[in-house]
C-alpha cells in the first residue's frame, strides 16, 4: 500500500497528486494535509452543513450564468462586472490569458507556480524565466526583473504577489512602480491569487490600478482564500476591453453550482472570513518560529499561507516527502519539479498549532532520529540530473539548456555542514542551472506582504 500512494508522485510529476487519488490508496483515509494550500479556518462548520442540507438542489440543477454570480461577487468587492470575468479555477483564466493576449514571448520569475511557465510553452510562446537567487532568499527585485525584460525583449510580464512557492512579497507602492515602468507592454499580470494572506500592509492589491490601465491583469483565487480548492473557481481584474475580451470566450455555465452557493453566502459571513485570515497569520508566525527551531532547515520569509523550506545538506526531499507519507501520514509538497526550484526544497501549507506539532514530531524522526539507510533521508547515490517538470516541453528546455551535463554535487552523508548560500542541492538544478547561466548580480532584499479588498467589511452588521 505504501509503495502505491508514493508512486502516484512519480504518476504526477507537475503537481502533487489529488487528495481523492491519495485517499484510494490508503485505504479511504487521507493523510494529514501539508501540502494544498487551503485556508483550514474557512468554511465555518455551519456554512458546510448549510452546504449540505443544500446538497440535493446544487447537484439537481444548473447554476446560473456567469453573469449573474459575477455580479454578486462584483457587489461585494465594489468593482465593475464589466472589469472582472470569473473563471472554474485561476487556471481556466491563465489558459485564455494565454491564447488570447501572449503573441510571442512572457517573463517571469522562477520558480513560480507552474502554469505560468508551462502553459505558453505548451503553445509555442518564448518563456522568458528570471532565476530568484537561493543566495538572497528567493526575493525578486523588480529594478532588476525590468532590466532583463528589456534585455530579453519580453512582451509579457508575469508578477505572482505573493509568489509561489516561496510566499516573497512586493509593496504595492514599488509594484505600481513596475507597472509605470512597463506600460508599454503587450500585457502585465499581477497574479494575487495568495495575497489575502498577507500583512504586511493595509491596501496592498493593485486591483484599482488593472481597472483604469490599458495593460493590466489582477488574477485571484477564491478557492485558496474560501478553503474551497475542489469548488474551482476564481476571477481576473482588468479594464472593460481586456476583461470582456477574456470573458467572451467562457461558456456560459463554466462556473457550477456549488461556486453560486458560495458566492451567494459570502455576504452573510464576512466578518467569520476575515477572522479565519487573521488566524492564518497567527499561525504562520507559530509555525515559522518551531521549524525554524529545527537543526539546518532554513524557512524563508512569507506573506502566504505557506512557508518554503530548505532540508539540511544531505536530506532529499522525495525521501523525506515519501517518509512523512507513508510513516506519519502526512502530505507535503516536494518542489523538485519547480523550475528554479529543486528537491531540497519543501513547500508547507501553515495549519494550526497541533498539526505542526505532528509534522515537526515526524521531520524531526526522518531528519534526525534514525541512523540506517532504510530508513534515513539521506539520498542514494546521485545518477542523472533528477529532474521531471511533467511537460514535454520544460523537459526540452532542460535537455537544450544544461540536462545532465551540469555537474550537480554528489550524494553526501547526512548530517553535514550547511553548504555556501546557492550551493544547488542534491537531486535538483538550481534557477541559474535551469537558464544555463550563473553568476547573475546579487543585491536582491527580501520584502513583506498584504490582504484583500473589503474582507473585513463584507458581513452586514449585527
Amino acid at each position: 500500500m505504501a509503495d502505491n500512494v508514493t508512486s502516484l508522485f512519480r504518476e504526477h510529476a507537475a503537481h502533487s497528486p489529488s487528495m481523492a487519488a491519495l485517499t484510494r490508496e490508503s485505504d479511504g483515509a487521507g493523510p494529514l494535509d501539508f501540502c494544498i494550500p487551503c485556508n483550514p479556518y474557512f468554511p465555518t462548520p455551519s456554512m458546510f452543513e448549510e452546504l449540505a442540507a443544500r446538497l440535493h438542489e446544487i447537484l439537481t440543477y444548473y447554476p446560473s450564468g456567469a453573469e449573474t454570480i459575477t455580479a454578486e461577487l462584483c457587489d461585494l468587492l465594489r468593482l465593475p462586472p464589466s472589469c472582472v470575468a470569473m473563471g472554474n479555477g485561476s487556471t481556466e483564466l491563465i489558459t485564455w490569458i494565454d491564447h488570447l493576449l501572449v503573441r510571442e514571448s512572457l517573463a517571469v520569475p522562477v520558480p513560480s507556480f507552474g502554469r505560468w511557465t508551462d502553459q505558453p510553452m505548451e503553445t509555442g510562446k518564448r518563456v522568458d524565466m528570471f532565476p530568484l537567487q537561493e543566495a538572497n532568499g528567493f526575493a525578486l527585485d523588480l529594478s532588476r526583473y525590468a532590466d532583463f525584460i528589456r534585455t530579453r525583449g519580453s512582451r509579457v510580464a508575469v508578477v505572482c504577489n505573493p509568489n509561489n512557492p516561496d510566499g516573497g512579497y512586493q509593496h504595492k507602492q514599488a509594484l505600481v512602480a513596475f507597472l509605470d515602468a512597463m506600460a508599454d507592454l503587450d500585457l502585465v499580470v499581477v497574479d494575487e491569487s495568495f495575497l489575502e494572506f498577507a500583512d504586511a500592509e493595509a491596501d496592498p492589491s493593485v486591483v484599482q490600478e488593472a481597472v483604469l490601465r490599458p495593460n493590466v491583469i489582477v488574477l485571484r483565487s477564491l478557492g485558496k482564500n474560501f478553503g474551497l480548492h475542489g469548488v474551482r473557481f476564481g476571477y481576473l481584474v482588468a479594464n472593460p476591453a481586456l476583461a470582456g475580451r477574456v470573458r467572451s470566450m467562457l461558456p456560459k455555465w463554466n462556473l457550477n453550482s456549488f461556486a453560486e452557493h458560495v458566492v451567494f453566502m459570502l455576504r452573510e459571513h464576512g466578518r467569520e472570513y476575515a477572522r479565519s485570515l487573521q488566524q492564518v497569520r497567527r499561525d504562520r508566525q507559530e509555525m515559522t518560529a518551531a521549524l525554524s527551531a529545527l537543526p539546518g532547515l532554513t524557512v524563508y520569509p512569507s506573506q502566504a499561507n505557506f512557508l518554503f523550506v530548505r532540508l539540511p545538506v544531505g536530506a532529499e526531499g522525495t525521501v523525506v516527502r515519501d517518509r512523512l507519507l507513508t510513516g506519519h501520514r502526512v502530505l507535503v509538497r516536494e518542489c523538485g519539479n519547480k523550475i528554479g526550484s529543486s528537491s531540497r526544497f519543501l513547500r508547507l501549507v501553515v495549519r494550526p498549532e497541533a498539526d505542526v506539532r505532528r509534522l515537526v514530531s515526524g521531520l524531526e524522526q526522518v531528519l534526525y532520529g534514525t541512523t540506517s539507510r532504510e530508513e534515513s533521508a539521506a539520498p542514494e547515490p546521485f545518477t542523472g540530473n533528477g529532474y521531471s517538470s511533467g511537460t514535454a516541453a520544460v523537459d526540452r528546455l532542460v535537455g537544450q539548456t544544461n540536462g545532465t551535463g551540469v555537474p550537480l554535487p554528489p550524494a553526501q552523508p547526512w548530517p553535514q555542514p550547511l553548504p555556501p548560500a546557492g550551493v544547488p542541492a542534491q537531486g535538483g538544478l538550481t534557477a541559474a542551472q535551469v537558464r544555463g547561466t550563473t553568476g547573475l548580480p546579487d543585491g536582491l532584499t527580501a520584502a513583506p506582504a498584504a490582504g484583500w479588498p473589503n474582507a473585513a467589511g463584507m458581513g452586514r452588521a449585527g
